[in-house]
């Protein structure tokens, strides 16, 4: 068991470091959401954008896996869109999904974008970092994110997060320079956004690269590669763990180990052990369990974290999902998945001094 000493914040920062830990800590990429019952409880009272921007509203649904499946983190109850909505694409969210008006579709439209101040626009995500830090105390991680400048570019270009990128696959390759300067636009604004959420006391920040899987490597390393380094290289003065996570990232695994991350959350097609040996001990790894495995029968959520946790020795990792969880998972699912990765990392030492 972990050092009565080392609580939840310190565990995760050590690993983060890639320091020893007497156990791997686990949260779970979208763990506040659709498939907890106390989350939809809330949601039957308030709109998704509501609660996004009420601060008490937030840090309560925020907090709930920490209540429910005893998590070693809280990641803050937000959405990726909130930059592109404060960059000045007005954004609503009806039941079939966020919708941005006035796409960006040439580079007319990325030079009306306007630079916004956190502070001033972006407030209520700040407040709800402190409303979070406030219940919990000092002893718990507090997670800030942002969508990474590719992403948000697809969601941007294309109006919408569901469906394809082909709108922005297409500027990509026939007006580069608009792509450049959208890139450029939106990592100049998303660092001062996430330095808030750090300033309001967010321990570690996460970048989320959802379309990265719809880039060839060489693309990634023209167009992605820049302004993701830029946001990370430009947070290193306030030393708090920089995570990365990237759809599609295996094949994009050298290009990553690249942006300066601290932290390279894998999806759960790209095998750990194979990442390991490619990044070597210097980038802790998060992952990457197949979020449908917490679908089906607890034992099998349990043996997928065990597994996983197998598969790097438990050094330089944080136990996740390889994506988001899904709407449809059972909550003992989930708790088992936690823990079951909690203890994994014990019991193999277990087995070990019995194999002795």
């Amino acid at each position: 068991m972990p050092d009565k000493r080392e609580n939840k914040r310190e565990l995760f920062l050590r690993a983060c470091r890639c320091e020893a830990t007497d156990r791997v800590p686990v949260w779970i990429m979208r763990q506040a959401g659709r498939y907890l019952p106390d989350y939809q409880a809330v949601r039957a009272r308030h709109s998704f954008l509501e609660i996004c921007k009420t601060p008490e509203l937030a840090a309560e649904v925020s907090t709930q896996p920490l209540r429910v499946l005893g998590v070693d983190a809280v990641i803050v109850f937000s959405d990726i869109l909130m930059v592109a909505e404060a960059m000045g694409l007005p954004l609503a969210v009806p039941d079939s999904g966020p919708v941005l008006a006035n796409p960006v579709r040439d580079l007319a439209a990325v030079r009306r974008l306007r630079d916004f101040g956190p502070e001033r626009d972006t407030r209520f995500v700040g407040d709800a970092i402190r409303a979070i830090r406030a219940e919990i105390g000092p002893d718990v991680p507090v997670i800030g994110f942002a969508a990474a400048p590719w992403t948000l570019a697809c969601y941007m270009i294309e109006g919408r997060t569901r469906g394809d990128v082909s709108r922005a696959k297409q500027m990509l390759r026939q007006e580069p320079q608009a792509m450049r300067e959208l890139l450029a636009r939106i990592a100049a604004n998303t660092e001062r956004y996430v330095r808030s959420q750090i300033v309001a006391g967010a321990d570690a920040v996460q970048l989320f690269d959802t379309w990265a899987s719809e880039l060839a490597p060489e693309q990634y390393a023209e167009f992605a590669l820049l302004p993701t380094r830029s946001i990370i290289g430009a947070l290193a003065d306030t030393r708090v763990p920089r995570i990365l996570f990237a759809k599609g990232s295996a094949k994009h695994l050298r290009n990553l180990a690249q942006t300066g991350a601290d932290v390279l959350s894998v999806d759960w097609q790209t095998d750990l052990a194979e990442a390991r040996r490619t990044l070597g001990n210097r980038i802790a790894l998060q992952g990457n369990v197949d979020p449908s495995v917490l679908l089906g029968a607890e034992e099998a959520a349990r043996r997928a974290a065990r597994d996983a946790v197998d598969k790097t020795g438990g050094f330089g990792h944080i136990l996740n999902l390889g994506h988001g969880i899904l709407p449809t998972t059972p909550v003992a699912n989930a708790k088992a998945f936690v823990e079951a990765g909690q203890a994994a990392l014990a019991a193999a030492r277990v087995e070990a001094g019995r194999a002795e």
